[in-house]
């Protein structure tokens, strides 16, 4: 979080410093503003290309296990899994009937047996409950 904190507040910085420059540049008569635009154009192109290849860089974290003894332990079926993952990315009820090519009451009747397996009210307390007992990828 610091890290990307200071790597904003620095970009911020060179882009107030930039326009200073262009600033005093433009009054003083020394350059063109179309000199001045096509400068900043090529530095923040660079510093898109560093950033673009500095987070392609970056190793593949491997994700963590699903614990399944756990999922068997709950007694979640292989529906209800597959429900609660597409839950846990985000999706709603019709959404998620839609990529599993069920209807929406289905799901409802899915997502009803989740949160009383895992003993949840809300989707976010049983997405959270899940997370906890290690049966969704983080």
């Amino acid at each position: 979080m610091k890290k990307t904190v200071l790597i904003f507040g620095l970009l911020a910085f060179a882009v107030i410093a930039l326009l200073q420059v262009s600033k005093y540049t433009l009054i003083s008569g020394t350059l063109a503003t179309e000199w001045i635009i096509a400068i900043i154009a090529v530095i923040f192109f660079c510093i898109g290309i560093f950033l673009q290849k500095k987070s392609l860089n970056k190793p593949i974290q491997q994700g963590q296990k699903v614990d399944q003894k756990q999922i068997d332990l709950l007694g979640l079926s292989k529906r209800e899994y597959e429900v609660l993952l597409e839950m846990a990315a985000g999706y709603s009820n019709k959404e998620i009937a839609e990529h599993l090519f069920v209807s929406e009451s289905t799901i409802k009747t899915h997502v009803s047996n989740i949160f009383v397996k895992l003993d949840a009210k809300r989707r976010t307390q049983a997405i959270q409950k899940a997370k906890t007992l290690q049966i969704l990828p983080l």
